[in-house]
This record gives structure tokens, C-alpha cells and sequence, in this order.
């Protein structure tokens, strides 16, 4: 693993290119965009005011920068560098920003969520989607890019519309799990008169989909009969000979300091100390979070969950559970490894090309888990780089490393199983 310089960013914005060719990054009101190999710089544009959100089009060419709290959305090319394109929604304000599939169309919503406003970068047309729900991921195409569906709440009740992307018209039906014909195939609930989904993912493939909630527990439905096939638990206790646990431990930990206190005192990072696996004899007690009964949104069930790119593994997170990440195998529908860090799990995002799983707890490592065993990478360098976020390249051949305030581009060698090869670090402004 080979970790590039170390640049300037603002708010966690450094994005790759769909295409993999280039790397964007913001800092304050500027946007650069450099070569994904070499990091050279191609581009620098400046917007009006400091860029809150950044998003490429499918097609690499035109990079979206949303300016929220001027209402702003500009537009930038790369192929015609002096071409650009500025959206003011005016006094109605703006709350987020999205490209549609096409890549010529820009969703925006406004404050309140009153209604999404879609712009044409080729006809200057304008139309107007009402009652959007105020809500995370109420928004969704298909991998076809010809249908949106929409979470929406009108006269004091909950729907999900369907649209037609070509001229953003309703495809007027009420569904749950619907074909595009219209049909409705199955409602799903896993239980009544509590808390119900929280996270929702479907495998590669689409014959898989994975519905994490408040219980603890993630049920798989298939696509033929939309029946639950299997239910996943998330015990407080491993005490499965079958489950290979990696329980993360410092190599040289210094006399009487913990490196992470427990997560009820306190969520940290690790110290720049090394750290490695070692594998657990069971039973295993996982360290389990006591949620806050008196406030909302308790940190209780399946927060995170994502299929492997080849649709073998699903990695799952349970909030109350913090510091671990459970690995199930899909074609033997059973748990395989639990991972579980000395702090809170940030993020896990799996390889575009293999199923290799990338962890951060926002410490100065970053983790890596495959088939064939898991490793903890220091990120070199003086200081404290902490590593809150991360995304893969499409090739799966390099990560950006995102900390709060800086961005590290760091390559993978996969010659001789997981073997890490460190290349040098330094500033940049």
C-alpha cells in the first residue's frame, strides 16, 4: 500500500471520476480536479461562495458544486474548460443537489422540502416534483437511469412515487416492492408497533435484498416471491465455533494508557501505535453501547450494511454494537468473521472489483478484511492522520483516505496475498 501526499480539502469533498481518470477535491470556494494516478493538477475553477457538496456526472464530464447557503448550484466542464453554468434558486433556498442518471439534469431541492426542481443543461427546461419526504435517501433511479422513485409525504401520510425520467411525469402508482409495470409484488414488514427498517441494500445481482432494522436484525428477501429467505442476528455474545473472530490489539501498547476507552465513556480515536489481529477463542462478548431511552433516533440496530461486489458477503454494522463488523456468507446464508475494533467502526466500503472490505474507526489506520484474512495498515507520517471516511477508485487498486481537513491517496499490492509497501507523505497547500 503506497500513500500519496497528503492535500488540502474542506469538508470531506475529494471524489473520484465514474470513469476513474480523475480525482476532485474542494477547498473552501475552489475546486480542484487533478489525474487519479498522478495527482497533477488539470483543472482549477472558482465558485462564487464556499462549495458545501460536490458530485461528477456519469459520464466524467461536468462536475456539480452546490453552494447551500447562497442557494447556488454551479456547473463546470471538463472538456470545454471556459464553459459554465450557474442555477440560483432564488428566495425558495437550497437543501441538496443531485445529478440525475443522464448526466444533463440537475435535481434540486429546496428549503423545507418543499418541492425538487429539475433543471435541463440542454433545453433550459425547468420542471417541478411536489411534497418531497424531509428524510435521508428519500431519493432514488433505477440502474437504467429511466424511472425515480420518490419518497413523499402528502396529506399527513407517507408515499413513494414513481417518475418517468425522460419528462419527469408521475408513473402514477403506490408501491413498496413494485415491478415497473406497475404491479404490486409484496409489501414487507418484519414486525409491528416498534421501531421498524433502518437500512436497506440490494446485492449486485438484484436477487438479494438486505433489510437492516431497529431489532438488531437483517432479513434477506429473494426477488422470484419476495419472501424472507434467512435472518441475520447481531448477539452481544459470540459463541459460534463456525464465526472467526478478529479482535484488534495493540502491538506495543504503552504502560497503563488505553489507547480507546470504552465507547459508553468515550469514542476516539487510536493513537498512532501500531496495531494488529489476533483471533478470538470463543465465547466472544462483543462491547455493546447502552442506548439513551429519553432521546431520538437511539443508536440501536443495523445502521450499515453492503453486498460484496461479486454478491458472496454482506458486511452489516449494529449501532449498539459499535465497534464491530459482521461478514456473512450469502451463498451459504450463515455468519463467516466478526471484526472488532478497539473503537468506533466510521465507515466500511467494499472493493468495485473484489471482495475486499476497506474499515476506519477514525484513528490513524486504516483495515482491510478478505477471504483470506484482514491486516491493520498504519498510515505513515508525522502526526495524526484520522481517517473518518474513505472511497475506492473503480479500478479497486487505490483508496482516498479522507480526514477532516486533508485527503491521502494510498495504492494496494495484491501480488503476494496482502502485502503493504508504504511511499512517502508530505504537505501540500
Amino acid at each position: 500500500m503506497n500513500f500519496s501526499e497528503v492535500f488540502k480539502l474542506s469538508s470531506l469533498l475529494c471524489k473520484f471520476s465514474p470513469d476513474g481518470k480523475y480525482l476532485a477535491s474542494c477547498v473552501q470556494y475552489r475546486l480542484v480536479v487533478r489525474d487519479a494516478n498522478t495527482l497533477q493538477i488539470l483543472q482549477l475553477y472558482t465558485c462564487l461562495d464556499q462549495i458545501q457538496h460536490l458530485e461528477w456526472s456519469a459520464d466524467s464530464l461536468f462536475i456539480l458544486c452546490a453552494l447551500y447557503k447562497r442557494g447556488l448550484v454551479q456547473v463546470w466542464s471538463l472538456e470545454q474548460p471556459e464553459w459554465h453554468c450557474k442555477i440560483d434558486e432564488g428566495s425558495a433556498g437550497l437543501v441538496a443537489s443531485c445529478w440525475s442518471p443522464d448526466g444533463r439534469h440537475i435535481l434540486n431541492t429546496t428549503e423545507f422540502h418543499l418541492r425538487i426542481t429539475v433543471w435541463s443543461l440542454c433545453t433550459k427546461s425547468v420542471s417541478y416534483i411536489k411534497y418531497p419526504k424531509a428524510c435521508q435517501q428519500g431519493i432514488t433511479f433505477t440502474r437504467d437511469g429511466r424511472y425515480l422513485a420518490l419518497a413523499e409525504r402528502r396529506d399527513c401520510r407517507d408515499y413513494v412515487s414513481i417518475f418517468v425520467c425522460s419528462d419527469w411525469q408521475l408513473l402514477r402508482y403506490k408501491v413498496l416492492l413494485y415491478s415497473l409495470d406497475g404491479r404490486l409484488l409484496s409489501a414487507f414488514c418484519a414486525y409491528e408497533w416498534s421501531l421498524g427498517i433502518k437500512s436497506v441494500a440490494w446485492s449486485p445481482s438484484s436477487q438479494f435484498l438486505a433489510i437492516g432494522s431497529y431489532d438488531g436484525k437483517v432479513r434477506i428477501l429473494n426477488h422470484v416471491t419476495w419472501k424472507m429467505i434467512t435472518e441475520f442476528g447481531h448477539p452481544a455474545t459470540v459463541n459460534n465455533p463456525k464465526i472467526v473472530v478478529y479482535k484488534e490489539a495493540e502491538k506495543s501498547p504503552p504502560l497503563g494508557h488505553l489507547a480507546c476507552p470504552p465507547p459508553r465513556v468515550a469514542a476516539g480515536p487510536l493513537t498512532s501505535s501500531e496495531s494488529k489481529y489476533e483471533i478470538a477463542s470463543m465465547p466472544v462478548s462483543l462491547q455493546t453501547l447502552k442506548p439513551a431511552a429519553d432521546r431520538a433516533n437511539p443508536r440501536i440496530g443495523i445502521g450499515a450494511l453492503a453486498f460484496s461486489p461479486d454478491n458472496y458477503f454482506l458486511a452489516t454494522r449494529n449501532d449498539s454494537v459499535p465497534n464491530a463488523v459482521w461478514i456473512w456468507d450469502i451463498r451459504k446464508l450463515r455468519p463467516l468473521a466478526v471484526l472488532e475494533q478497539l473503537c468506533t467502526v466510521r465507515a466500511f466500503q467494499w472493493g468495485p472489483q473484489q471482495p475486499r472490505l476497506a474499515i476506519c474507526t477514525g484513528g490513524s489506520k486504516v483495515y482491510l478484511w478478505s477471504p483470506a484474512g484482514c491486516v491493520s495498515v498504519q498510515v505513515p507520517g508525522e502526526g495524526d492522520f484520522q481517517v473518518l471516511s474513505l472511497c475506492w477508485h473503480p479500478s479497486g487498486d487505490s483508496l482516498a483516505l479522507l480526514s477532516k481537513d486533508h485527503f491521502c491517496l494510498c495504492f494496494l499490492e495484491m501480488e503476494e496475498g496482502m502485502r503493504m509497501a508504504f511511499g512517502q507523505r508530505g504537505d501540500c497547500t
